[in-house]
């Protein structure tokens, strides 16, 4: 008998770092934890390996081996909108793929994946440019921009997916490819609005567009003003220009000396607007707003377009949250009745916020360049949050259902992407629901063209 021992097969965290030129981690390894964990700190990561890509070669290498060894694949940035991988998934990280470079005579930027909106805010204003980014400038480009992205300029230039000139990307077979209008054209359409279904995205370029400044900011209304100012804010939203981007919001204030002391363990109406123009005056738009009720803290003025963030006010640390989002078709006087009783304070729900916003202007076009942008034809877009956090973590997800629930008499019956809540049961069926039949039916011919083992299930949020 022979005495000889045999080597073992190299484990999947060996064969990755072999190939690879970044950190690759597995559990219990003393990186690990860092590299899989998420702006929101709800979203706990268990991966069976998490690779930090040192370049697209990375990710490509990854993705070969991971789909060689059964296991699906998941993409993290920012973690702003992940969902939860287990064992059965490799995660790659794209933190370092923080590149950007800004060519103010085309107009455009290019990106790595790693990077977040308020890099590029810095990186163009400069030029006198800015990007179409979300209200909360510190999540990452790509996974926001292949959600849609809309953002407080959006009723005046659409979606962020609208402006998409190239994507580099990652398919189920390891290829990188550079997808285009005129190349991979059907991969190209799909990944503007279907989201990371079909591949890990490491590059992306998009148009930028000349916004130096705004006239922007919030107003903070008592909620004793709440009904006033929302019917009004509903008869005033679709009458303004393109040029005005706006919505509002119930805002639950912990009593924290971080929060300002006028707003400090209140619950109020914040109202958010934007105005883009060098002819209209801004102020004057306003106007109608600002003679329903007097605010209790303003801070609407003339902001430069990088301080765009400032608008929302949206959180900047991580923490453990909940979201649900739906699309609505009208909001009669009726749907603000509900909604003022459901999230104010007579509900006694457990959240941090609930807001609607005004959609239509730009957004209700179809891109220059067609993709799969859903809810074109929604008139605004409901989202709700809740903190995980004790005592209220078990009640808050049954909070935000029923605010959905609620509000579903004006619903479309679907969501956008980027603002669903996690990729499972009823949240990825608003996702779908929002698409027309035949979208989904391309999309999905799409998917099973380029992942037809479903590497990247775990990335998809449909």
């Amino acid at each position: 008998m022979s005495t000889a021992v045999e080597e073992s097969a190299p484990s999947i965290v060996e064969r990755l770092d072999a190939a690879t030129a970044g950190p690759v981690h597995g559990p219990g390894d003393s990186g690990f934890d860092l590299s899989v964990a998420a702006f929101n700190s709800a979203t706990v990561h268990r991966p069976a390996a998490v690779v930090v890509a040192a370049g697209a070669a990375d990710v490509a290498a990854a993705v070969g081996i991971a789909a060689g060894a059964g296991l699906s694949v998941a993409v993290q940035s920012t973690g702003h909108g992940a969902a939860a991988v287990g064992p059965e998934s490799i995660l790659i990280n794209t933190q370092l793929l923080d590149f950007i470079a800004v060519d103010p005579q085309s107009r455009t930027a290019t990106v790595g994946a790693g990077v977040r909106w308020q890099q590029v805010l810095d990186a163009a204003s400069p030029y006198g440019l800015g990007g179409l980014c979300g209200s909360a400038p510190g999540v990452g480009v790509v996974g926001y921009t292949l959600g849609g992205g809309i953002g407080p300029v959006a009723r005046t230039f659409g979606f962020a997916a609208d402006h998409v000139v190239e994507i580099e990307v990652v398919t189920a077979d390891g290829q990188l490819r550079r997808v285009s209008e005129n190349h991979d054209r059907d991969l190209f359409w799909a990944l503007r609005g279907g989201g990371g279904a079909f591949g890990i995205v490491t590059q992306i370029t998009f148009r930028l567009f000349e916004i130096q400044t705004l006239h922007a900011g919030g107003m903070f209304f008592d909620y004793l003003d709440a009904p006033r100012v929302l019917h009004g804010w509903r008869d005033w939203a679709h009458q303004v220009p393109e040029s005005v981007t706006s919505s509002v919001a119930v805002v639950n204030f912990p009593p924290l000396a971080a929060v300002p002391a006028p707003l400090r363990g209140r619950t109020v109406l914040h109202l958010r607007f934007a105005h883009v123009s060098d002819t209209e005056d801004g102020e004057a738009l306003l106007a109608p707003l600002r003679n329903l009720a007097t605010p209790i803290v303003d801070t609407v003025t003339e902001i430069m377009y990088s301080d765009v963030g400032s608008i929302h006010a949206d959180p900047t640390e991580p923490m453990p949250g909940a979201e649900r989002s739906m699309l609505l078709r009208e909001l009669p006087v009726e749907a603000i009745d509900e909604f003022l009783a459901t999230v104010g304070p007579v509900g006694g729900l457990p959240l941090v916020f609930a807001e609607i916003r005004a959609l239509g202007g730009a957004l209700s076009r179809d891109a220059e360049v067609p993709n799969a942008v859903a809810g074109r034809d929604a008139a605004f877009s409901l989202f709700a949050v809740g903190v995980l956090a004790p005592p209220i973590a078990d009640a808050v997800p049954g909070a935000l259902d029923s605010v959905l629930a609620a509000m579903e008499p004006w619903g479309t019956g679907g969501s956008l992407m980027n603002f669903a809540g996690t990729a499972t049961d009823e949240h990825a069926d608003r996702v779908r629901a929002a698409w027309a039949p035949q979208t989904r039916r391309r999309l999905t011919a799409v998917r099973d063209r380029f992942d037809p083992q479903g590497v990247f299930a775990a990335a998809a949020r449909w």
